[in-house]
Formats: C-alpha cells, structure tokens, sequence
C-alpha cells in the first residue's frame, strides 16, 4: 500500500508549539530529505536550547501525547503495519521493517509513526539481538527457541543451512522464520541466501582468501590462480590471490598453477610426497600402474612427472617383480 507518510507526519505537527515541533523534527530526523533523516540526542537539542536533556525528553513526550488522539483517522496506515507484522512472524528487525515500509525513502516517518501508535513496541539491542519492533512481546519466546534450534543446527552440519533445509521446531511461514533468523546477532544471511554462523567465511568473507574460498565453494572444480583473481568480487591481483591461496591450508596446489580445497580431500605435498604416502597407506609394493593410478587422483600432472619422481632412488626402490617400494622401508 502506498501512502505519503511525510504528508501524514507533517499534519499531525502542524498544530504544536514552534519549539516541540522543532524537537520532534529533530529527534525523529523528520526534516532532513527523504530518506537522510538522522535523529539527533536529548543533549545535542538541549545544549541547543539552553536547556536539560530531561527537558527535551519532556518536551518529547507532551508532543507525542498531544498527537495520540489525531491517529484515529489514519487507521488504514496502522492497520497496514499490523498486517505487515502478522505476516513476519508478529516482529521485524527494525532496520529492514523500516525499509520495507517505508521503500528506504521515508524510514524516519515510519519510526516516528511507530512510535506513536501505542499497538507497536521496540526493544532496543541487546548483547545478542538485534533492535526490533513486535505487535505481541510474547514472539520473542518462540522467536529466541528458533533461533537456538538453527544454532546448534549450524554447528552441528558446520555449514551454512537455506531456510528450505531447516527443519523448524514450529510450524512457521517462511517469513516469520525469516524475521527470527535476522534478529539474530549470531546468525547471518550472505548473498546466496545461505545462513550461518556470522564468523564464517562463507557469511561474512574477510579478505581475498575468504573471497577465493567462496569462489572454489561455488564453482566446485580445480581453478587456476588467475581464473580465481577474475572471479572474485571484485577482480583481485592475480599476483595478490596467488600469494594467498599459498600461503592459507585450505588451499592445495595440485597442478601448474592450479589450486583446488583440501576439504575435497587432497593432500598437501609435491608429487613425491604423495608417492610416499600412497606407498605407506599400501604397506606393500605397489606396480608403476598403481601409482600412476593413485597419483593423478590427487594431482593434475603429466604421467612422465610421475615416472620421473619415481626414478629418484634416494627415496624409492624397484624390486624383480618391477614393482616400487620405499627405500627406507623397501620390506613393509
């Protein structure tokens, strides 16, 4: 529904004294332009007028008091908030109540108007949640035991979760799932629409190297440094990018310049290295076959690389049968 909410505020003002409405202007940010609004404290607007904060506070309450009984003719205004809010579970987190009804252009209205009606409550942030506006303060219970569930639902799956994956403790529209998950400090939503915990890397990426390990996360397939400088958000030095995926252990190089997650299951190491592990996990020898085999599971190299380090006899044997063992363990 549309409504001009800057219209409607500057009716229900019209008819104060010059200086209440000049504070309530003020404390709600009402007359900045649309959608700039910034509310200014107690003691900035009393330092102002030479008086207390306590002072302005009061000034502050007579105001809205002495609009309360004009809100009757705008029941329509109210009437769409309420409905907004049953439909999100009976709260919102305030930042994103005020941009969905107030279309990010007449946000301090829609506090200023929230405020008056007496239907509405606010609970300011606290150590966990988020700022919040509620039709019933009773939403929160649920809204706290939603909340706990996709925690430990998190940290169990340690992934991040999409609303269609979660298996509520309630039976809840996926709006008002939506409206518990966001006040949540512990809790957050990244671009693809996943939830997790908000220090994960897939939430709230720091830096190149979390970019880049989203990038392999989406993408799901070898990549080279440079094709993961283009596709990070924004494009990043090739340069840059290849100093990190060096440098952090979820990344392995298993090629020329090609990197893929560890938590595929590679290993970290050159190609001798893997030739040495394959032949310790076998504890027996093992045909030029096998190891090839068993190698290019693990790298992106050409056969003859293989071959190569297997002719290095500091570390590996060929025994009659022409199969190869470890130089210092050549028996098993």
């Amino acid at each position: 529904m549309l409504f001009n909410y800057q219209k409607i505020c500057s009716k229900y003002l019209e008819d104060l004294p010059g200086r209440t409405k000049d504070i309530l202007l003020r404390r709600f940010g009402l007359d900045a332009p649309a959608g700039r609004g910034k509310r200014e404290t107690l003691a900035s607007i009393g330092k102002n007028y030479g008086i207390t904060r306590e002072r302005v506070r009061q000034i502050e309450k007579d105001g809205i008091l002495k609009i309360k009984p004009k809100l009757k003719r705008d029941q329509k205004i109210f009437q769409h908030f309420t409905d907004s809010l049953k439909k999100f579970g009976d709260l919102k987190k305030e930042d994103i109540l005020l941009d969905k009804l107030g279309r990010q252009k007449f946000n301090p209205h829609i506090f200023f108007l929230l405020t008056l009606a007496d239907q509405f409550e606010r609970f300011s942030e606290t150590r966990d949640l988020h700022s919040l506006w509620t039709i019933d303060p009773n939403s929160l219970t649920p809204a706290q035991e939603v909340i706990d569930s996709f925690y430990n639902e998190l940290i169990n799956t340690n992934k991040p979760l999409e609303l269609k994956d979660y298996i509520s403790p309630l039976s809840l529209e996926s709006e008002a799932l939506l409206s518990y998950l966001e006040i949540s400090k512990q809790i957050q939503q990244n671009p693809e629409g996943a939830f997790g915990l908000k220090d994960w890397p897939e939430i709230n990426p720091r830096g190149v190297k979390d970019k880049a390990f989203l990038v392999f996360k989406k993408e799901k397939r070898p990549l080279h440094f440079s094709e993961v400088a283009n596709l990070v958000k924004p494009a990043a030095l090739v340069q840059t990018v290849h100093n990190e995926l060096i440098r952090d252990p979820r990344f392995v190089l298993v090629g020329r310049g090609l990197y893929v997650l560890g938590e595929w299951g590679y290993e970290k190491g050159t190609v001798k290295d893997i030739i040495l592990k394959t032949l310790k996990k076998a504890r027996k020898p093992l045909s030029k076959k096998e190891l090839v085999e068993e190698v290019l599971k693990q790298r992106f190299v050409k056969e003859n690389t293989i071959l190569l380090n297997l002719s290095n006899k500091k570390y590996f044997l060929r025994n009659s049968q022409g199969k190869y063992t470890l130089r210092n363990n050549g028996n098993f």
